[in-house]
């Protein structure tokens, strides 16, 4: 085990090897992970040929980031064109000779067979593990496929960007503009000695880290898998999408994507993340993934065919591109919503759902707040001034709003941002918003499901009833709903059809059940459904068994189209806690449920070679069973059933290439197609690889009054990064008296050297500063961050746990400063996820 962390962690005690690693510097230690990989031929040939866009060709035009910039830049409107981000049209542009030796029999046979037949299966449920036909022919779109979370909506007013159908590709990856070629090229300047320059990991200890971890690769052995485990630090970074990316590279080209113990592994910071964004908790998705409509999408038609898209593949390869299937996830999902009152005339109420015409996103909200274009806000369960980014800020914000309705459990530094520090009684008599604070109940005091980071979505009970006033979340949204409702039967209003058709057929409407909530978005049959092989009938009113039986015709109703199967006729899939693991993989198959399709490992048909045989034959996940002509094994198969090898057809069903992206083309990324490492927004170097181009050229700068920015010219020269203990649960366990006694009070903590150069000893009082704001704790002076050489310059880390703030035992108690970490933070982000970067800005460090 290899752990990379700023500070020397209990994890960090347990490695193989530790490496100390610079704030926001994660990519160029990937990034050099690859070249390494590369140079040392430790990557995965085979896999890499057949289930990766590495041997695609990438138009002429398209230009890597020497300079710090791809091509299609515009300085004005500090935006991408990305025209020549994609793939040349075209066919086969192996050298002949070279093809000859490429070890993938699969690919050479089809290369010299006719056009395959596709991945029709008509309408069969039962033919495809996912279900579903691909829609033929077209143009590749990729947007629906592509885009992650936090895309921007606003550019859909341009016309949708295409993928070419017929990809040109070299077998051989020598075409200069292969992407394996440009991939080379990129991670070129990539070496160990940049490395050391810009994260300050000594060069023999990268070496090290990059020798244990490719060795799994050595001499071409297939059998072992490597896995990347990151923790929500990653993403907390002006390029965290990217860094997240980088290391989803690093294991296609080592091919340990799809495999038992491999992939990209997130560790949340909540227990249910993962099931806040699958069900639509971000601003630009709806449940499952599906993109939200913008103005441009004037009919549900044009909005499908935007968000639907068809292969991009070279001609002899076959693509199963399951997001064909959006018209039926989403016609579902506005049945659910809409009951009867979706129809086929009324383009299934499609014109009911908002339409996105700008950014929703976080911390927008709170400058658009703070700007006076927010009156009001419902927070449930979120604090958002302890969260920050520029806690300071977000009280500012909620001075000028009108509102604010807050359901907690504790009340907390959102609910009483007029108790914070530096805002005495007169100024909090001038305070004119208004606060609802609405008692709602804890984890134990609910049932429901939640969804980890493996997907799996599993139900638990209610440990103890709500006490005092306290009412469970739905009841309260309910109350809200009903009675707006009922405001809008009674007095009307401009657009009251979204309001007065909500389906809200629950048994109790004032207190709709979890399980009916979950039953729902399990879906159901609106009419008969009938299997055109098996004859199998799904009856009206009676739960879906899968996603395969959906319908774009509006006969099946379904919230979430991924947890199709969770709730069946046969019961709560999602409460099973079978121990059972036949396979010795750690696959659990009756433990809860996963989506999809109670799939434990995504993409697994990677998991085995071309041929259909498993890479490692003592761990096999599936394979392909000659003899039934189907695929078979431990875990659910994320293919087409009958998907014969010899059609190679590729293993990533979701992108419309078939095969996992290295190059990210078109819309997938704001800022590039690959990775490149830019500093933080706030640093105390000029970026080693391209000095003219510090940062991320389209990263979200906010500009009012209260966004200032830090430099070492003002003094700003220490980075500071913050992070979660074990001891205590975000901002609520300072409420509890036992993690109280753990953790007492807050603490920042500094390396012994730091600590002797400004003259300060543990338990003195310190006060860290940065361009927005400051806080105020006690010295915690330790080894576990020591000082780096980085670019040459000796350079300080300190590290800040979130928790503490001015609500809480201690803090009401006057036993603490009372101030919040957030207050130091950027209002600065990801232009991606547009996730605040908490990881890494400048500070001054003094005694308080």
């Amino acid at each position: 085990m290899i752990v990379v962390d700023p500070r020397f962690t209990r994890t960090a005690a347990t490695a193989d090897l530790f490496c100390q690693i610079r704030a926001g510097a994660d990519i160029a230690f990937l990034g050099g992970m690859i070249k390494y990989a590369i140079d040392n031929n430790r990557i995965a040939k085979d896999y890499l040929v057949n289930y990766t866009n590495a041997a695609f060709i990438v138009k002429d035009g398209f230009k890597l980031p020497d300079d710090g910039l791809y091509s299609g830049f515009d300085p004005a409107t500090q935006v991408y064109d990305k025209s020549t981000w994609n793939y040349q049209e075209g066919g086969d542009m192996s050298h002949a000779a070279a093809a000859a030796i490429v070890s993938a029999p699969a690919l050479a046979a089809a290369s010299n067979r006719p056009e395959p037949r596709g991945s029709e299966s008509g309408e069969d449920p039962q033919q495809a593990n996912q279900g579903g036909p691909q829609t033929p022919g077209g143009h590749g779109q990729g947007y629906q496929g592509a885009s992650p979370a936090g895309a921007k909506a606003t550019e859909s007013a341009k016309p949708t960007p295409m993928l070419p159908p017929n990809v040109a590709y070299d077998l051989t990856l020598q075409h200069p503009r292969s992407v394996f070629q440009l991939l080379k090229q990129q991670y070129s300047r990539y070496t160990p000695e940049m490395v050391e320059r810009i994260t300050g990991i000594p060069k023999d200890q990268f070496l090290k880290a990059a020798d244990l971890y490719t060795s799994i690769r050595k001499d071409g052995d297939m059998k072992k898998a490597g896995t990347v485990i990151y923790a929500v630090g990653w993403t907390q970074h002006t390029f965290g999408t990217q860094i997240i990316r980088t290391a989803a590279m690093l294991q296609l080209i080592m091919g340990n994507v799809g495999r038992a113990g491999g992939g990209v592994n997130a560790l949340r910071g909540h227990s249910n993340i993962q099931g806040a964004t699958d069900m639509g908790g971000v601003f630009d998705i709806w449940p499952g993934y599906l993109k939200v409509p913008n103005p441009a999408d004037v009919d549900l038609k044009t909005y499908l065919k935007r968000i639907t898209p068809t292969p991009s593949k070279p001609n002899n390869w076959d693509s199963f591109n399951y997001w064909s299937n959006t018209p039926k996830f989403a016609v579902s999902y506005l049945k659910a919503m809409y009951g009867d009152a979706a129809t086929k005339d009324n383009d299934f109420a499609f014109q009911y759902m908002p339409k996105i015409d700008r950014n929703y996103s976080w911390t927008q909200l709170w400058d658009n707040m703070y700007r006076g274009k927010v009156q009001g806000m419902f927070a449930f369960g979120m604090n958002g001034v302890a969260i920050g980014p520029d806690s300071q800020k977000n009280i500012d914000a909620l001075k000028k709003a009108d509102w604010l309705v807050v359901g907690e459990i504790y009340p907390d530094e959102t609910s009483e941002f007029w108790r914070s520090p530096g805002i005495s009684a007169d100024d909090a008599k001038n305070i004119q918003t208004t606060v609802y604070r609405l008692p709602c109940a804890g984890f134990a005091e609910k049932d429901g499901s939640m969804t980890n980071s493996s997907r799996w979505v599993q139900w638990k009970n209610i440990a103890l009833p709500t006490p005092g006033y306290a009412r469970l979340d739905q009841d309260i949204v309910a109350q809200i709903f009903l009675r707006v409702r009922a405001l809008y039967q009674s007095e009307g209003g401009k657009f009251p059809d979204p309001i007065l058709n909500l389906t809200w057929k629950y048994t109790d409407p004032q207190h709709p059940s979890l399980s009916e909530l979950a039953k729902e978005y399990n879906g159901k049959a609106l009419s008969d459904l009938t299997d055109p092989k098996t004859q199998q009938v799904i009856k009206t009113g009676q739960q879906l068994p899968g996603f395969a039986w959906l319908k774009d015709d509006g006969t099946t109703s379904c919230g979430i189209w991924i947890y199709c199967g969770c709730w069946t006729e046969a019961g709560p899939q999602l409460a099973r806690r079978g121990t059972e693991d036949p396979s010795g993989l750690g696959i659990y198959q009756n433990w809860a449920w996963s989506w999809p399709a109670n799939r434990r490992v995504l993409y697994n048909r990677a998991s085995c070679d071309p041929s259909g045989k498993p890479w490692d034959p003592d761990r096999k996940q599936v394979w392909w069973n000659e003899a039934t002509q189907t695929w078979v094994g431990n875990d659910v198969p994320d293919f087409k059933a009958d998907s014969n090898p010899k059609d190679h057809m590729g293993p990533f069903i979701m992108n419309p290439e078939g095969v996992g992206r290295i190059f990210g083309p078109l819309a997938a990324f704001a800022d590039g197609p690959f990775p490149e490492h830019y500093e933080p927004f706030e640093s105390p170097i000029t970026n080693p690889l391209h000095p003219n181009q510090q940062t991320n050229p389209v990263v979200k700068k906010f500009t009012t009054p209260a966004d200032k920015y830090g430099t070492t010219k003002d003094g700003f020269n220490i980075i500071c990064t913050t992070y979660r203990l074990t001891e205590h649960y975000h901002y609520w366990t300072k409420n509890n008296p036992m993690n109280v006694q753990l953790i007492p009070e807050p603490f920042v903590e500094i390396p012994v050297e730091l600590a002797n150069d400004l003259g300060i000893k543990g338990g003195d009082n310190v006060k860290v500063t940065s361009a927005r704001s400051y806080y105020v704790a006690k010295a915690f002076v330790t080894k576990r961050i020591k000082p780096m050489t980085v670019d040459g310059k000796m350079v300080y880390q300190i590290g800040i746990p979130i928790h503490q703030g001015y609500r809480g035992i201690q803090e009401d108690a006057d036993r603490n400063a009372r101030t919040i970490v957030n207050r130091l933070s950027p209002t600065v982000t990801d232009p991606n996820a547009y996730t605040p970067e908490f990881k890494g800005f400048l500070v001054k460090l003094e005694k308080a």
